[in-house]
């Protein structure tokens, strides 16, 4: 299957080119040229099956006409080597936690399936000597998730934008202290400048004429399509326990908007999804598009839900695109939510004191707008993208008690940062660039 440019729709590329290039020549967001349905039998039985075998289904279904199946089935099953539960927090209220991962973040899923994705097409090449340079800006988890997804990966080399002072602690060394083939740099500006930075890589084509370039920001369709397995993987869970799955609402914590493209996407292939929720911090760029129809990006500000600080989500044009720019149709699948830090905080102390259960600041955005936007007698899933360690010190004061680092978060904590520091201006990244893959 072919993946045409949302700038260009008569611009097309192989899978293998697209996950190469990260973003089409002409600037556009790829995209896949159809839309395949699963069988309504998929879903008869989706209940009795695991995690593993239900993405290998989706991932069969999108890209099975383009990497064989024996291939396909271990980048799954090595994608996929963490459970993904869904907890019932309170009655008909369910939270997804996808932080069961390598970095504890959501964002595992996309980027190990893309590391090895990659990592199949640049063998398949045979061309050992050839390096692909993966660009990846970051305004929290991404970086991340993106780094450790491609840690000595052969033939890849990694470079980690951030926004300096605007990651929280335990997030940056996740990716500033690993060293070997990832490179952090430190940009003194905002995520918004760090997503310019990339993008302008991407379209500079004497720079593209000397290195291999690729982006690992769901911009590039391997990074954001394998999340829609665990879209499939909650609805079949709720089928599993007996839960009616009629009625359902799922409230996504949006910054980038790759995430919610995904299961807009999974929806078109039939699973049964009624209503999606775009949950936002104060950076509602979405929420002001759904409440007057023009979309008008603007600076992002910082907030407690630092990965959703996006004032430009790139994802936009994919939605646009998928709706074929219908204003009415997307607000009919998708409302949206904004919360402020202050009320974000007060999601987090009310629900741990009424339940026990401890939200990040992602996901309380998430289960606000869920509880405020789900229609009475509908069953509701939100999205706990990072493990609520990963924000400590916000989360402790939030619920008053000292929580419990996980060992696989301490362990980035010992390692000594690394970084590079630049200014927001894309000459000083294209400099770099040349200078350091040469």
């Amino acid at each position: 299957m072919n993946y045409y440019s949302t700038n260009n729709p008569h611009y097309t590329a192989s899978l293998s080119e697209a996950v190469t290039q990260g973003l089409a020549p002409d600037g556009g967001l790829y995209m896949p040229e159809r839309i395949p349905s699963i069988p309504m039998a998929f879903f008869k039985h989706i209940g009795q099956m695991s995690l593993q075998e239900i993405a290998f289904v989706v991932a069969s279904t999108l890209f099975g006409d383009d990497i064989q199946s024996d291939n396909l089935k271990k980048i799954v099953t090595e994608t996929l080597s963490f459970d993904i539960p869904l907890k019932e927090v309170e009655p008909g209220i369910y939270a997804l936690e996808l932080f069961h991962g390598p970095t504890l973040a959501f964002k595992d899923v996309g980027a190990r399936f893309m590391a090895r994705m990659l990592a199949l097409f640049n063998n398949e090449g045979g061309d050992n000597e050839n390096v692909v340079n993966v660009l990846v800006a970051t305004s929290g988890d991404t970086g991340s998730a993106v780094a450790n997804g491609f840690l000595d990966v052969p033939g890849v080399r990694v470079f980690v934008l951030y926004p300096q002072g605007k990651v929280s602690r335990i997030q940056e060394a996740q990716f500033t202290t690993l060293g070997r083939n990832i490179t952090a740099i430190e940009v003194d500006g905002t995520f918004d400048d760090c997503q310019a930075m990339v993008k302008s890589a991407f379209i500079d084509p004497s720079l593209n004429s000397t290195l291999t370039l690729t982006s690992a920001n769901s911009i590039n369709v391997a990074r954001f399509l394998p999340q829609m397995f665990y879209y499939f993987h909650a609805y079949a869970r709720l089928a599993e326990m007996g839960v009616p799955v009629d009625r359902l609402t799922v409230s996504v914590p949006s910054g980038n908007f790759g995430n919610i493209c995904s299961a807009l996407i999974a929806k078109r292939m039939g699973l049964n999804i009624s209503h999606f929720i775009a949950a936002n911090n104060r950076n509602d760029v979405f929420l002001q598009y759904l409440l007057t129809g023009k979309y008008v990006p603007r600076p992002s500000v910082q907030t407690v839900a630092n990965a959703m600080d996006v004032g430009n989500p790139s994802n936009f044009a994919r939605i646009l695109d998928l709706y074929g720019g219908s204003y009415d149709d997307i607000c009919r699948d998708i409302s949206g939510f904004m919360y402020n830090d202050d009320q974000i905080l007060h999601t987090v102390s009310e629900l741990y004191n009424r339940t026990g259960y401890v939200l990040d600041p992602h996901g309380a955005v998430a289960y606000r707008a869920l509880k405020d936007g789900i229609e009475p007698g509908a069953i509701g899933i939100f999205l706990e993208t990072a493990h609520p360690a990963k924000f400590k010190s916000t989360v402790d004061s939030a619920i008053g008690t000292d929580l419990p680092i996980p060992s696989k978060l301490a362990m980035f904590m010992r390692g000594e940062k690394q970084t590079v520091k630049m200014s927001p201006q894309y000459p000083a990244l294209r400099k770099f660039l040349l200078n350091e893959c040469h």
